[in-house]
């Protein structure tokens, strides 16, 4: 059985040049060095010193044993370190977000993650929830924040927020500022997300149980391009209303009141039971705790 005091004795030796220096700085007796050594040979099956020259020289075999051996002496480093709360453990976080969680408090959140876990690398994606769902499933991130629109038996879904939406349109685009009737609102170009959006299907499942159709639509998988073919007057579409309201405010974009209103959109985080890691869970406590759709760009 290889032991860390065998490999402790390789590693001095090579380093001091001697056996006797090795087991002065060890404070061991030479004997007690040459017979690691000897255990270390024969549990290896190695010649690990070069016995014809004088010193102590390493075998190229030795010299290869001796990187392995220094790095396992530094693992066993690292682990002692734990114990006094010294060692800054290398994460990695592969984090799924879609565009509204980009826009408004995934800053916010990766601050908090690094904060709380030195020597965290986050990895954010940003996509279409359908697009991270499946990356999810096939254990290419770790954690992903989406609508509540996928469910599956081996994933865990931790309650975010309910983000309300409004039917929004560039000012004049309507005629009245009364409540318009959904057949009315569906005789006006409609931007829609694109069919890998999580509240695009939201959205489009509430249309079709109320029996909407809409003839005239322009399909965007971004956000931000929705936004902005809204505001240039190109028709109406459904936005988050407390990230956007500013806009409202601004006069760039007005508020449509429809009859039903617009149904709020669930948002959860994401990520497998079946790989159970307590680091993730703990990046999931993280987001309930920061989420907030409400403003663009919190720090």
């Amino acid at each position: 059985m290889i032991t860390l005091r065998q490999l402790t004795a390789l590693h001095w030796i090579e380093r001091l040049g001697t056996f006797e220096r090795a087991a002065e700085h060890l404070h061991t007796t030479q004997s007690a060095i040459s017979k690691r050594v000897q255990e270390l040979e024969s549990t290896t099956g190695l010649q690990l010193f070069d016995r014809s020259q004088r010193g102590a020289r390493l075998t190229a075999a030795g010299e290869e044993l001796l990187i392995i051996a220094r790095e396992m002496l530094s693992l066993a480093d690292q682990i002692t370190s734990l114990k006094d709360g010294t060692q800054v453990i290398t994460r990695r976080l592969r984090l799924g977000v879609t565009e509204l969680t980009a826009l408004t408090w995934l800053p916010r959140l990766i601050s908090r993650l690094v904060k709380d876990f030195p020597g965290l690398i986050v990895e954010p994606e940003v996509d279409m929830s359908r697009t991270l769902h499946e990356k999810l499933m096939d254990d290419l991130v770790d954690l992903i924040i989406i609508p509540d629109t996928f469910t599956a038996p081996e994933v865990t879904a931790a309650p975010l927020a309910i983000v309300e939406n409004a039917w929004m349109a560039a000012p004049g685009l309507i005629g009245h500022s009364g409540v318009v009737d959904l057949a009315e609102l569906a005789k006006y170009p409609v931007l829609v997300q694109g069919k890998r959006s999580g509240s695009g299907l939201f959205v489009n499942k509430w249309l079709g149980a109320l029996g909407i159709e809409l003839p005239k639509t322009l399909s965007s998988d971004s956000l931000t391009a929705m936004l902005g073919l809204t505001a240039a007057g190109l028709g109406v579409t459904y936005l988050p209303l407390e990230c956007f309201r500013p806009l409202v405010d601004e006069g760039k974009l007005e508020i449509i009141k429809t009859d039903p209103k617009l149904p709020a959109v669930p948002y959860m985080a994401m990520y497998r039971n079946d790989r159970p890691s307590a680091f993730v869970t703990e990046v999931a406590s993280r987001a309930v705790e920061l989420c907030d759709f409400s403003r663009q760009l919190q720090s």
